[in-house]
């Protein structure tokens, strides 16, 4: 299928409908932070099954939904609950939700997800503000003919993730309550979580974290010109670095008991923005 620019806007004509401003920040929300989208205000919430073009998310601790809302005198839109490609979407299916919220309006996107330690002086609950990433396998979001209404066919990412940005949310890490580094982030497929031995090429490679999703999203983000910060909750370990399974539950369990102290921090970037 041929993704083209009246695909993506048939999704944002059915949202302006339904919402009579236009959003400053839109925030993606990854496994177990979906709490920080209650603390909106004044919030309408669109289920993504209702939106004509969207996709509908079928990960663990994902609403799957959008609210629209304010806080500290902005206004956002946040998607809580994300896409990646293990669920059976194509790359070029992966560029939508970003689209659809530049189309939205917004002049900001905050990514935030849940992610594997591979740097051993990081502890679950830490965060990490994305300063680069690695991805060596899968297609890129921007496979096939070019929208050129977003961007060109090619374009720089070698300040994909935003400097001033990601300043800022080291400044606002102070008091914040959290520990939170600045790294490398290196996207995995999966669904399987990776092996010792990937982990141990990842951190040869110069990764502190691995995960499953965001890269396709600051992708999109920086072909349509988005400033951008990412930021990753450590909810585990990375393979090998304890001698413990992996599992989905442990990710739920450490997001859920920081997605307090997160929301906070969030919440003080967004005012500052």
């Amino acid at each position: 299928m041929t993704y083209t620019y009246e695909y993506y806007q048939a999704s944002a004509d059915y949202l302006k409908k339904l919402v009579p401003w236009t959003p400053d920040i839109g925030i993606i929300l990854g496994s177990g932070l979906g709490p920080f989208a209650e603390t909106l205000q004044d919030k309408i919430v669109v289920p993504y099954g209702d939106i004509p073009n969207f996709l509908v998310s079928t990960a663990p601790y994902q609403a799957g939904k959008l609210i629209f809302g304010t806080l500290n005198g902005k206004k956002l839109v946040c998607l809580s609950g994300r896409f990646h490609s293990y669920e059976g979407y194509s790359y070029e299916q992966l560029t939508i939700p970003v689209r659809v919220l530049k189309l939205l309006g917004i002049q900001t996107l905050i990514l935030t997800n849940a992610a594997g330690a591979v740097n051993k002086s990081y502890k679950p609950g830490d965060v990490m503000v994305l300063s680069d990433h690695i991805k060596l396998n899968g297609d890129s979001p921007m496979r096939g003919p070019n929208v050129p209404e977003f961007g060109p066919r090619f374009f720089d990412v070698s300040k994909l993730y935003t400097p001033a940005l990601r300043s800022l949310a080291l400044e606002k890490a102070k008091g914040s309550g959290l520990t939170v580094h600045e790294g490398v982030y290196m996207f995995f497929t999966g669904p399987q979580y990776e092996t010792p031995a990937e982990i141990r090429a990842a951190r040869t490679l110069g990764a502190d974290a691995v995960g499953m999703s965001t890269v396709t999203e600051a992708l999109t983000a920086g072909h349509c010109g988005l400033p951008l910060l990412a930021m990753a909750l450590i909810t585990n370990m990375a393979a090998g670095v304890l001698d413990q399974p992996l599992s989905e539950e442990e990710v739920g369990e450490t997001a859920g008991r920081a997605a307090e102290l997160f929301s906070g921090y969030l919440a003080s970037i967004i005012e500052a923005l």
